[in-house]
């Protein structure tokens, strides 16, 4: 049994989030606002009492974020460097929250560049504070690829004119988080994991909450701080073990996890891209970090920001915590990766004349019936994807998700940030929420990896010409503009399957909604209350 004091200093751990208001509000820009942290520490900061400036590549994911009409919104490209002065005009505190994962041989020195021209630019702006979140690692050991870019950042902060406080954090948990969705589906996938012998190597989780306390408060701290502080749980664990005990959580079948003294970071960073929502473009970068321990060095963070009041939570209440947030609907952000810059599409189902150059290929289909309502065909069309699926030839939709994983794409299994509902900017699989009007138009924009661009749409609408009355229509309609001869290709291959399976959707759409809208409406004995 619990000793009182502690099982309610748990209660308190586990319970709703208190955000203290800063003592000294401050002018704050958060650069990768629309990223899994970003997205949760700006509304954090808000509510602190800050005044915000949001920047991002992705201005429409900003837009069409719950705190968008609370912020200014910027845009700033770290590839070019394009927004960064206009960016930090008038900022006294800066958050960079962005790393470049993956990208081609030279992203270190490019991710160099850009932590120089950053310091540079918060420099001439008058910036009074730096706060960087990096990765835990050990020090004098020979580092992945990505690690060593991260230290090589915050020393580049460190040593720029700009007080810097340098966070390192270990595997971050939270619902959403792509460290958390990688336990989750490597615990999911396999009862006996054999894997290679990095899993045996020490990790110190943190929960999302705890590395939001620690961002938060650092705008707060004395500006001749100027520090690398480690973050974590203090609870050292084995990879293995966050496995299993993941498993143990959410209630799954006991898990082994076998050690092979196999190196193979790459190929174990393609098998875990393969079994697991993260494209390979994460997956192998983030195998190759775990090559090395990753667990506080020190307790220095203590001096300056204390823990929580009522203390960190460990791995099992983090778990718990983002498992209940998930059944309760309440994800906030979830990881994501964008396969090119979100600004670059239409906006719109594609009619504008940039796109009048391009091939254009189309597959529409619909279906109409008086049986079901509207709504409840609605209610189908938006919990569409993600662990719900397709509604038609399942086998299908999975052997296309991992050819898009294979050529590095982001592959079907990215899922939803909610299992039944949408907001615009959100990833489904491999598609992303471009416009939503809800219970009526649903327009995805694809992210896989074709030779061209591509929109899926959806309209649930009431039927006309002489329909009898309550009849209502669902439409489907693929749109693609081949970029080449590669693209015009691939629309001939997909063609046959698109003829199987776009009608199979639709009808199984249509019964989904019936058997739902069966299954709430009361019987003819049963009491309506």
């Amino acid at each position: 049994m619990d000793h009182p004091s502690r099982g309610g200093a748990h209660q308190a751990r586990m319970g709703k989030e208190q955000i203290t208001p800063s003592s000294h509000p401050k002018k704050v820009l958060v650069i990768g606002a629309t990223g899994y942290i970003g997205g949760r520490l700006v509304p954090r900061l808000l509510q602190a009492g800050h005044q915000v400036r949001a920047a991002a590549r992705s201005v429409n994911k900003m837009q069409h974020a719950p705190w968008a009409d609370q912020v200014e919104i910027r845009h700033v490209d770290l590839e070019d460097n394009m927004g960064l002065d206009d960016a930090m005009r008038g900022m006294e505190v800066v958050y960079l929250l962005v790393h470049a994962m993956g990208g081609g041989g030279d992203f270190e020195e490019r991710e160099a560049e850009s932590a120089r021209q950053i310091a540079a630019a918060a420099h001439r702006e008058g910036v009074r504070r730096i706060i960087y979140l990096g990765g835990l690692h050990p020090d004098g050991v020979k580092l992945s690829p990505h690690m060593r870019s991260r230290a090589e950042v915050a020393r580049i902060l460190l040593e720029s004119p700009v007080s810097t406080v340098a966070f390192q954090a270990g595997i971050i948990i939270g619902s959403g988080s792509a460290s958390f969705e990688m336990i989750r589906h490597l615990a999911l996938a396999l009862r006996v994991m054999p894997a290679p012998d990095w899993v045996g190597n020490q990790v110190e989780p943190i929960a999302i909450r705890d590395v939001l306390h620690y961002l938060l408060a650092a705008a707060d701290t004395p500006e001749d701080i100027n520090q690398i502080l480690d973050i974590g749980s203090g609870e050292a664990m084995k990879y293995s073990d966050v496995m299993k005990e993941f498993a143990d959580i959410a209630g799954l079948h006991p898990r082994r996890v076998l050690a092979l003294p196999l190196p193979a970071a790459t190929l174990s960073g393609i098998w875990v891209g393969l079994v697991t929502p993260l494209p390979m473009a994460l997956t192998i970068p983030l195998v190759r970090s775990l090559q090395n321990d990753a667990v506080t060095n020190n307790r220095d963070v203590d001096q300056f920001i204390p823990p929580p009041p009522a203390g960190l939570l460990n791995y099992r209440e983090a778990v718990t915590l983002a498992l209940r947030r998930e059944n309760e609907g309440e994800v906030d952000t979830t990881w994501d990766a964008d396969v090119g810059p979100l600004d670059q599409s239409a906006g719109s189902l594609p009619s504008d004349p940039e796109w009048a150059g391009l091939p254009r290929f189309e597959d529409v289909r619909s279906v109409e019936t008086d049986q079901v309502s509207r709504e409840a065909v609605w209610d189908v069309v938006e919990s569409i994807g993600g662990a719900n699926g397709w509604h038609s030839w399942p086998w299908a939709w999975k052997i296309r998700g991992v050819w898009d994983k294979l050529v590095g794409g982001v592959g079907l299994n990215r899922g939803r940030r909610l299992p039944d509902s949408l907001r615009v900017g959100d990833p489904v699989d491999w598609w992303r929420v471009e416009k939503l009007e809800p219970g009526h138009r649903l327009l995805l924009r694809a992210e896989m990896k074709v030779a061209g661009h591509a929109w899926l749409e959806f309209t649930v609408e009431d039927a006309d010409n002489g329909r009898p009355r309550g009849t209502i229509r669902l439409t489907q309609r693929a749109v693609f503009y081949a970029q080449n001869m590669r693209g015009r290709l691939y629309w001939a291959s997909m063609a046959p399957f698109h003829r199987a399976i776009f009608p199979t959707m639709l009808q199984n759409i249509i019964e989904a909604a019936r058997q739902a809208e069966s299954a709430t409406t009361p019987g003819p004995t049963e009491e309506v209350r």
